[in-house]
């Protein structure tokens, strides 16, 4: 796979996420850009596995342990988010559109989870963000990072009548 594999779009994303890399003295080997854009393009989460089997269907070596340093890179530099309800990866839409804003304050992200098909959408409701982190303070807590996960049905899952009972 050459970085052109990718759709612009990803391109852009890769370039932004290596210059915030730069920026932090981290370095986004090619390995880790393969990931993330393996990941950035990919309509859902992407767990490990399905990452080493698209790089081994690629012609590249690796091995479990790659991927997961690979991840916790990614991860640990806010570029992807891990979906914990599906142990599976998302870009971090937030930190790659906004590189200029990513290393300022409380990231509070919140996702909204398809139980159908796993699409996935990202969303940084600073509102969400702000009544959180004043619920921290009040029990003694100071927030540093915040994921909410909730699931339920995707529009488009709903127009098919796939929906199921409400929650």
């Amino acid at each position: 796979m050459t970085e052109s594999a990718f759709t612009p779009q990803t391109e852009r994303l890769l370039d932004q996420a290596e210059a915030l890399c730069a920026r932090r003295a981290s370095r986004l080997t090619e390995q880790r850009r393969l990931v993330l854009g393996l990941i950035l393009d990919s309509p859902r989460p992407t767990g490990a596995y399905d990452l080493l089997d698209r790089l081994r269907q690629d012609g590249r070596t690796a091995a479990p342990p790659t991927v997961y340093r690979a991840l916790d890179f990614l991860t640990a530099q806010g570029l992807v988010h891990k979906i914990e309800r599906l142990s599976a990866f998302v870009g971090c839409s937030h930190a790659l559109d906004h590189a200029d804003h990513a290393d300022h304050g409380l990231h509070a992200v919140q996702f909204l989870i398809c139980a159908r098909c796993r699409r996935t959408i990202e969303l940084t409701d600073p509102a969400i963000g702000r009544a959180l982190a004043a619920a921290a303070t009040s029990a003694g807590f100071a927030l540093t990072a915040a994921t909410i996960e909730a699931e339920g049905i995707c529009a488009e899952c709903a127009a098919d009548g796939a929906a199921m009972a409400p929650l």
